[in-house]
């Protein structure tokens, strides 16, 4: 169930709150991952910073999808040689 909540949010662009640990998070959700032990994560930026973090699923709680707030992925670019 969480897994799909979090595709559609990363598919519309929709910012994600939720409870970490009892700690409320709002974040830009970018991509879910499997990490060697097995266990799923989302990495996302935290809104009004420039962090990117890594949330393990079994922590998370109270997953709200903020439809209202849509944001725009930040992308580094990166100069090429030439």
């Amino acid at each position: 169930m969480k897994t799909e909540i979090f595709k559609r949010a990363i598919v519309c662009r929709n910012k994600l709150q939720f409870l970490y640990d009892l700690d409320k998070f709002s974040i830009e959700p970018y991509y879910i991952a499997v990490e060697k032990n097995g266990r799923k994560v989302i990495y996302g930026k935290l809104v009004n910073s420039s962090e990117v973090k890594k949330f393990d699923y079994k922590r998370i709680a109270n997953i709200k999808i903020l439809k209202a707030k849509k944001f725009s992925p930040v992308i580094p670019i990166i100069p090429m040689a030439s």
